[in-house]
């Protein structure tokens, strides 16, 4: 009976064990292209046809990135690289975004696909691309960054 006794105070008495934040699986990166082009325009839309959404988190938690800053670019319907798909925006409070833009053309060789590059302090850059099917009108994707 003692010992029952003095194992319930230990354990009454002992810290808090930390449990373990889970984590999100990181984004995978993807080729950052020849057409990067820093300074984009601060904008959410450029164009109309796909509206992408979801929200910037980190790794290590799964916390969102508030703040954190999405660079997008893209070819045009025709597949040309044009600056008037070129945007720069910040996730909202909750690590939210939201983009509007022209669905991208097949640029030779490739499938439609729409380049992204997201920054957050404490983070590596993600530099990713997203590839939206014929015809689709939305996209969700969650963005993962590594803590640095």
């Amino acid at each position: 009976m003692s010992r029952v006794v003095a194992l319930a105070a230990l354990l009454l008495l002992a810290p808090p064990v930390a449990t373990a934040q889970p984590g999100c699986r990181p984004t995978p990166p993807d080729a950052l292209g020849p057409f990067y082009e820093p300074n984009a325009p601060a904008r959410a839309v450029t164009g109309r046809g796909l509206v992408v959404t979801g929200v910037v988190r980190s790794a290590a938690g799964c916390a969102p990135l508030a703040g954190a800053v999405l660079e997008w670019w893209s070819a045009d319907a025709r597949g040309a690289y044009d600056a008037a798909l070129r945007a720069t925006q910040r996730a909202d409070g909750a690590g939210r975004y939201r983009y509007e833009t022209t669905f991208p053309g097949l640029y030779p060789g490739r499938p439609p696909h729409l380049h992204l590059r997201v920054s957050a302090p404490g983070h590596r850059v993600l530099v990713t691309q997203l590839y939206p099917k014929p015809g689709q009108a939305s996209l969700e994707a969650e963005l993962v960054l590594r803590a640095e």
